[in-house]
């Protein structure tokens, strides 16, 4: 299939951030032709994460504007730069946000996806061939988003970052597979592993969450336990799982902290090995009495060794090891009784290499995507899908580009 379009500039509707924090704008963008390694994709169908919505408030990073967020998309290739061999123009592609350049020791490795050349980094918003940006209005450069920036009609992509998949597969419901759901089922089902007839809990019930429970019923688990502080999340979940299902939701209260104390906000999966644990990085949601470094809505990763500050320990530089705060397994993480603490990036999933695989589970009718969709608006509406996001409405909202 030959484009019309190749080595022409392209003029397309893009939704730009001109702004942190402020609604989308819908402006005629130029879309400069791919270069060297390079893929320019048009975009079928693409979808909200939190991860765009972090950032686009600039909460906690250094903020870049005007920007086009957007990395969880389904497209199909327009054309191709200099030494792309493995896709042309017509093919069915995943974009992603991490990439894989199959030469890098990390590519070349069966344990780690974090490719040298194409890891995530979100601070970067142009290209790496030359350092610019491929997206413009009137000679103003418009910066990208992890390398994909969907929330355009034609975007592009190192090639190292564009995953082709079987053409059958209906991109608006795969087009999730290309970030949150296949954090969570890796998660599961490459990294943590559990044996049929396990018990496994999710601290959790958004997408990723959800994704990990998806990747224990895969997996065989007997029960799957979930946990979330927010109660619409057990009503989608509920109806993700329909009777019969291996998901308990179980509704806890969390008390208010107390002096010293902090009260945390889950937000994105992660995972611990009843048989399977997994829980999620962290909003701080509210503090106690005495807490002065820590406020309302930052973001910290909790870790399981703290530091007072006030100690011998913490105040040498040769220890770690806080007379208050050292980790306690009687006060329940129990890793030398045979238990894991295990960190995951995307699943452990190579976005080339394994990602279509994931795909034809889908097509196999082994992986279920329709539960977790659960809002779909036009293209001219994309602010609604940021609406529903902070709401804590629903897990998933498809953005038609079409229309």
């Amino acid at each position: 299939m030959s484009s019309t379009t190749a080595g022409q500039v392209i003029r397309c509707k893009a939704a730009v951030a001109w702004e942190a924090g402020k609604p989308l704008v819908i402006e005629e963008v130029e879309v400069a032709p791919p270069q060297a390694m390079e893929v320019r994709l048009k975009i079928l169908f693409t979808s909200l994460c939190h991860t765009d919505v972090y950032f686009w408030e600039a909460k906690g990073q250094t903020p870049l504007f005007p920007r086009i967020f957007g990395h969880e998309a389904g497209g199909i290739v327009e054309s191709v730069g200099e030494g792309v061999t493995d896709l042309k123009p017509g093919d069915h592609v995943l974009p992603v946000f991490t990439g894989e350049c199959k030469e890098c020791r990390h590519c070349k490795s069966e344990e780690s996806n974090m490719c040298d050349l194409l890891r995530i980094n979100t601070d970067r918003g142009v290209m790496l061939n030359d350092g610019k940006s491929r997206f413009s209005i009137n000679g103003q450069p418009i910066y990208h988003f992890v390398g994909t920036s969907t929330f355009s009609e034609y975007t592009m992509l190192h090639v190292g970052s564009v995953a082709k998949i079987n053409p059958a597969a209906p991109l608006d419901k795969v087009c999730v597979l290309s970030c949150g759901i296949s954090t969570g089922l890796g998660a599961t089902l490459s990294v943590a592993k559990p044996k049929k007839g396990s018990t496994v809990a999710v601290f959790g019930l958004g997408a990723v969450g959800l994704a990990a429970a998806e990747g224990a019923r895969i997996a065989g688990a007997s029960r799957i336990i979930g946990v979330d502080l927010n109660a619409k999340r057990f009503d989608e979940a509920a109806v993700a799982w329909e009777a019969g299902k291996p998901l308990v939701i179980e509704e806890v209260e969390v008390a208010p902290p107390q002096a010293m104390e902090v009260r945390l906000k889950i937000l994105f999966t992660s995972l611990c090995h009843t048989d399977v644990y997994f829980w999620e990085a962290k909003d701080c949601w509210s503090v106690g009495e005495g807490v002065t470094d820590l406020k309302p809505g930052d973001h910290l990763p909790p870790v399981f060794t703290v530091e007072c500050k006030e100690c011998r320990h913490c105040k040498s530089e040769e220890s770690n090891m806080c007379n208050l705060l050292r980790i306690n397994t009687d006060r329940g993480v129990m890793l030398n009784d045979g238990k894991l603490l295990k960190g995951t990036f995307f699943g452990n999933y190579k976005p080339r290499s394994d990602l279509p695989s994931v795909v034809e589970r889908y097509m196999n009718k082994e992986l279920e995507l329709k539960k977790f969709i659960t809002h779909e608006v036009p293209f001219s509406e994309i602010n609604k899908a940021f609406e529903y996001m902070l709401k804590g409405d629903g897990l998933r909202c498809i953005i038609h580009m079409d229309a």
